[in-house]
């Protein structure tokens, strides 16, 4: 059995480009479908947010028109009430990644808030890509790698083929004429080899130890490949 660190944002909104506060959080698929794989192939997951603040889940992943009708959505909802992880979390700045066999990263407009711009995450997913570690990360939260910069002021994934929420898909979620700035944009200023795939279709791209989703479709595909690298 090995140990896997969930990186989960702490923010429960997204500051849009004209001020507002959207309420958000982490995207429920994205935390179960992994998880669910994971626990099922015997291995334990450690929760951990900026400053340790309980994760909030965005109510949105939540409705019946994101999880294929009301069962599903019934279910999303009980799995998530379900992990007593999300409520017994570290604090992301003190854990040491040499404990976990692989980090993961899931996704929610809520990384684009906070871990998009912290240091100590940017460290530590430096620190995980460097070492070897496989390191899974979905959707938006591509955006935490813009903070892992090095020491020569490069972006540690500059170079790296990867994925993630596509400008397709925030357009067709209407938020891109909302968006301060756009997740794929960035990726490409960081210098990363963005692969876009079909919008909301599971994509995957896989390079050296780090693993990238498209969406919230691709999470449980990319939890299938994470556990190929823990092994």
């Amino acid at each position: 059995m090995a140990k896997i660190l969930f990186v989960v944002t702490g923010s429960d909104h997204w500051t849009l480009a004209d001020g507002t506060a959207h309420p958000t959080g982490f995207w429920a698929e994205e935390v179960v479908a992994p998880y669910e794989r994971f626990v099922a192939a015997g291995h334990e997951v450690v929760v951990a947010t900026p400053g340790g603040v309980v994760p909030t889940v965005d109510r949105g992943s939540l409705a019946p028109e994101f999880n294929d009708g009301q069962e599903n959505a019934d279910r999303m909802a009980a799995a998530v009430a379900g992990m007593s992880e999300l409520r017994h979390v570290l604090t992301m700045e003190d854990v040491d990644p040499a404990d976990y066999a692989a980090v993961f990263y899931p996704g929610g407009h809520g990384p684009m808030e906070d871990l998009a711009v912290n240091a100590d995450s940017g460290r530590l997913l430096t620190g995980a890509l460097e070492s070897g570690m496989p390191l899974g990360v979905v959707c938006h939260a591509p955006a935490a790698m813009l903070a892992a910069t090095k020491d020569d002021g490069t972006n540690a994934f500059a170079g790296y083929r990867l994925t993630g929420f596509t400008n397709t898909e925030e357009s067709q979620a209407g938020f891109a004429d909302q968006a301060k700035w756009l997740l794929q944009d960035r990726l490409v200023e960081a210098g990363t080899d963005f692969q876009e795939g079909e919008p909301w279709a599971p994509h995957v791209v896989v390079d050296r130890n780090l693993v990238t989703g498209q969406n919230p479709a691709s999470a449980g595909p990319l939890a299938d490949e994470l556990l190929k690298k823990i092994g």
